[in-house]
């Protein structure tokens, strides 16, 4: 059963951090080069919007498939190696980023995009891109303390 959540696991960050390589090296400098501003805050928006919805069903299976594997290792008696809590630590922190993103930023930028609010809709896209660079730069970590993680422990 082991295998079978760690190959959950492992695709829901394959979607969540690759997802965001995508957005953020490959996505948003074609609509920056393709597009003009007004017809790429309406892209963007669009497929963050789509993306969110990945990156949620991603987290169910992120956090469902580690609950698991911890539980496992609970059940047989042994304790978690330290990584595994580091991971749950930077996993924590970067699902509080994800919720600011799709339950605050996106939504006012939706809705600054519907309200012919421009500026407001950039202001927003710009902010989720920070959070969305922060998360990038947590996803990696996590990676790293996953495949590097017997040296700590």
């Amino acid at each position: 059963m082991r295998e079978l959540w760690l190959f959950l696991h492992l695709a829901g960050v394959t979607v969540w951090v690759g997802g965001m390589v995508f957005a953020h090296f490959c996505m948003r400098p074609a609509a920056i080069a393709t597009l003009q501003p007004p017809q790429r805050l309406q892209t963007m928006s669009a497929a963050l919007g789509r993306f969110f919805v990945l990156v949620a069903w991603s987290l169910l299976l992120l956090w469902g498939s580690g609950v698991a594997m911890f539980g496992q290792l609970a059940a047989a008696g042994a304790k978690p190696p330290m990584s595994w809590n580091l991971m749950a630590a930077i996993a924590l922190v970067m699902t509080v980023v994800f919720a600011l993103i799709w339950l605050r930023l996106h939504p006012r930028m939706c809705a600054a995009l519907a309200g012919g609010r421009p500026q407001d809709a950039a202001a927003a896209l710009d902010a989720i891109r920070r959070l969305v660079t922060l998360n990038l730069a947590l996803g990696f970590a996590t990676i790293a303390v996953a495949t590097l993680g017997r040296l700590l422990d």
